[in-house]
């Protein structure tokens, strides 16, 4: 089986700021192990938003507190997690992290926010290869958000065949 043209999986997590949150991506229609036609997905870009759960333009859910500092963590990993692991984790596919910092003794809003991406945006040369049935997208922070906050992902992808030298590559980058 050749190289698919690309296609777009999506998926969304909300977190009301004080748990983590965790959302199963079931990749059944495109990972196939079982068969003599077995094939894998490659994820070749991965792009990030956080915004309000109900509105994608309001900054209302990043307001910071005076003098406090607030970070908001996503990952996306090849197997379910119960909080944010590090990026030395053979599980993590991309990861990110949104610093917001307020010094002042008032409240800021989304404006005065920089970002930290820590594997975002990704650098692969050829790709991700992924070889399981599902992937998990995950947000968590340290803070109580005012309103929910929704980390949506966007990832460009194909499907390709099973090989010997691709399953070589996919053992070694994922045990």
């Amino acid at each position: 089986m050749a190289k698919s043209d690309s296609f777009f999986i999506r998926a969304a997590v909300s977190t009301n700021g004080t748990t983590y949150a965790e959302k199963e991506i079931d990749l059944g229609a495109y990972v196939n192990l079982g068969t003599k036609s077995a094939q894998l997905l490659r994820i070749h870009n991965v792009a990030i938003s956080v915004a309000d759960d109900d509105d994608p333009a309001s900054q209302a859910p990043f307001l910071v507190a005076a003098n406090s500092e607030e970070k908001i963590s996503m990952q996306l990993t090849t197997q379910p997690q119960t909080s944010i692991v590090h990026a030395s984790d053979k599980s993590v596919v991309a990861s990110a992290a949104l610093f917001i910092g307020n010094d002042t003794a008032t409240a800021l809003n989304a404006s005065e926010m920089t970002d930290v991406l820590d594997v975002l945006p990704q650098m692969w040369k050829n790709g991700y290869l992924v070889g399981v049935d599902s992937l998990f997208w995950a947000v968590d922070c340290a803070l109580g958000l005012n309103g929910e906050a929704k980390a949506s992902i966007v990832m460009e992808c194909t499907i390709e065949a099973a090989t010997q030298s691709n399953s070589i590559a996919l053992s070694l980058s994922q045990s």
